[in-house]
């Protein structure tokens, strides 16, 4: 008897290239995908600096060249310039723009989230004067920024550096201006506010921060941590500085300081407030302050040094502006004549006459477990007042 065998039944093989072809066309069309976007890359870069440069800075590229190929889009920009036009308050008619010089621009974002970008600057940076020759230098280990938002308006942006100096440079001799171990700031749109009245929300973070030749009581490094919102605005479009001051304070806005934390040594000042514009474009209004440590403050001015050794007026202006020098020791010489060593004394104790001054403003108050004083600072048309003393000139903003 013969049995009937059936034939083996022959598998189709086309399923087997479905995979492999279904991936070539997705690397096929994701390739196309991200040679467009590097094309887009040139006519979204200079739509933005059309747009900055009618707010009055002009951003140039020596060479540009986009990398980055799958999944991201690296900018790479050498010879970065920057040209400041109208960024002051310098109200003269055809003023000298200031130029700033970077080495590199890194810029990267990813393809799939291109709102996000990323950018990190390679030191130094040249910033030259009006004459066009190098007269400060920055420099920092690493710096970065983040923008989240563009090519549009953007929702918040941060910026972090590193080991950052200002250095003046006079002919071949180099100064130190500023400097601090870290430094960042964040920015972003508070959440509810209308499109047509933005409130921006911006914190400062220092560590180790030194500012020199301005006022005595900066050269010590401090640190700071300031939390503040900004109203008045309009709209949150490229405009020049001086501009969008004007229009916060056309609008009656202003700078809410929602929380201040100062520390040098063993000072440590809190502050809250709220600051606004005059219409010449000063800082008015007042802040809420809290020392402990309020003591150090007269030393670390160098009054008692100032009047043990003579004021000269350059340091006095720095420190008490409207004071002349020659009626401190005038008045320390009337004493001497009046009664010999007298003048003496009263130099000496100075520092103690002065300290019990400021320890009569405000009130007492504690202050992470210290005793301290709470007092006003007051801003008036651009003066700082220490209680009644006046302690400083801020120009004007616009």
């Amino acid at each position: 008897m013969s049995v009937n065998v059936p034939a083996p039944r022959r598998h189709a093989r086309w399923p087997i290239f479905i995979a492999p072809v279904l991936l070539l066309i997705v690397a096929v069309a994701w390739s196309a995908f991200w040679f467009y976007a590097a094309s887009q890359v040139d006519v979204v870069t200079d739509a933005w600096r059309a747009k900055e440069a009618k707010a009055g800075r002009v951003y140039d590229c020596g060479r540009r060249s986009v990398a980055g190929f799958p999944f991201r889009l690296e900018v790479r920009c050498d010879d970065v310039s920057v040209q400041l036009i109208s960024q002051t308050a310098d109200r003269t008619a055809n003023a000298t723009p200031i130029t700033a010089k970077l080495g590199e621009i890194l810029v990267i974002a990813q393809v799939y989230d291109p709102k996000l970008v990323i950018a990190e600057f390679s030191a130094p940076a040249t910033i030259s004067d009006p004459g066009g020759a190098a007269s400060y230098v920055a420099n920092w280990s690493n710096g970065r920024s983040s923008v989240v938002g563009l090519p549009g308006v953007p929702q918040r942006a941060s910026i972090v550096f590193e080991d950052p100096t200002l250095d003046r440079v006079d002919r071949s001799a180099r100064q130190a201006l500023a400097g601090a171990k870290h430094v960042e700031l964040h920015g972003r749109q508070v959440e509810g506010a209308p499109p047509d009245r933005p409130v921006v929300e911006a914190v400062l973070e220092i560590a180790s921060g030194r500012i020199l030749e301005q006022h005595p009581l900066l050269a010590t490094p401090f640190e700071a941590d300031i939390h503040t919102t900004v109203s008045g605005l309009k709209d949150l479009s490229p405009r020049p500085w001086p501009e969008r001051f004007r229009m916060i304070q056309a609008a009656g806005g202003h700078l809410d300081i929602v929380q201040s934390r100062v520390q040098q040594g063993e000072v440590i000042a809190v502050a809250t407030g709220t600051l606004g514009l005059s219409p010449s474009g000063s800082l008015d209004g007042e802040l809420q302050m809290t020392v402990a440590g309020l003591e150090k403050i007269v030393p670390a001015l160098g009054i008692d040094k100032m009047l043990e050794q003579g004021v000269p007026q350059a340091t006095l202006d720095r420190v008490a502006p409207g004071v002349k020098s020659q009626d401190i020791n005038k008045l320390m010489g009337a004493l001497d004549r009046a009664l010999p060593g007298l003048g003496n004394v009263v130099r000496q104790n100075a520092t103690i006459g002065v300290a019990a001054g400021l320890n009569a403003i405000g009130k007492e108050a504690v202050l992470e477990g210290r005793k301290a004083r709470t007092f006003p600072l007051r801003f008036a048309d651009g003066a700082v007042y220490f209680g009644p003393f006046k302690v400083a000139q801020i120009p004007p903003l616009f």
